[in-house]
């Protein structure tokens, strides 16, 4: 019993620091990329989805609240402002190509962020959901800040949609390179727009995975896209008389 009752003093410990679920989010990620590089860097062992899964687990385990673990590992969180503004370097290094193709990429967002809205929309509400779940479904393409706050002003669940985005950020990087092979698509900067279109924050990680370029035009898509849903989005559904 002596044993037992020293590890449950040291757990207490140890919860107590601020450092504990830091060190763990850094420690489950990286198992996270040890997997994935042995994988192979399939996208199926996407390092975000493992790590996401063995932090979850700890966190069962230890009967540990989510608002313990984020107090802890809030610094993490603290660096996605300045990582999403470094996004703009790699895009600096592509801007002859984005000179040429401005519109196409501009039409391209426009038409992503139109089919999956539509297409969120559209499954839910042909599936039985609730006209509260079938908004809660509308920005589930992008990125988790904007999409939780244009799901508030719309009348949804921020919760529900938070989850939706990060399984479908998830479900993205997982298949978007079988379905890039599929249809035989090969250019690094197409890919990259449609991976960040379709996968926000998740799906661009995956893109500088593969490549600079890659990722470069995947955060170009995710801002776009997100930039467009959080202003056509709301006028669009009152133009329709939704909300």
């Amino acid at each position: 019993m002596i044993p037992h009752l020293e590890l449950n003093t040291l757990w207490v410990y140890m919860a107590g620091s601020p450092l504990l679920w830091l060190t763990a989010t850094l420690l489950a990620y990286r198992i996270a990329l040890f997997v994935y590089e042995k994988s192979g860097r399939s996208g199926l062992a996407n390092p975000v989805a493992i790590s996401v899964a063995l932090l979850v687990l700890v966190l069962w385990i230890t009967n540990t609240p989510y608002s313990v673990y984020f107090n802890g590992a809030q610094f993490v969180h603290f660096l996605l402002g300045p990582v999403t503004v470094a996004l703009a370097i790699p895009l600096y290094h592509q801007l002859e190509k984005l000179k040429r193709n401005w519109f196409a990429l501009l039409l391209g967002s426009l038409v992503g962020g139109v089919v999956g809205i539509g297409s969120a929309m559209m499954i839910a509400w042909a599936l039985g959901a609730s006209p509260l779940t079938v908004l809660s479904m509308a920005p589930k393409s992008v990125t988790m800040p904007i999409a939780m706050g244009v799901t508030e002003k719309i009348g949804g669940l921020p919760t529900l949609t938070a989850v939706m985005v990060m399984l479908t950020g998830l479900f993205g990087a997982a298949v978007a390179q079988y379905i890039f092979k599929w249809f035989k698509i090969e250019d690094d900067a197409t890919q990259g727009f449609a991976l960040g279109a379709t996968a926000h924050g998740v799906g661009t990680a995956r893109a500088f995975q593969i490549s600079p370029e890659m990722g470069a035009f995947s955060g170009l898509a995710m801002g776009m896209c997100g930039i467009l849903t959080a202003i056509l989005l709301p006028l669009a559904l009152k133009l329709f008389g939704v909300i």
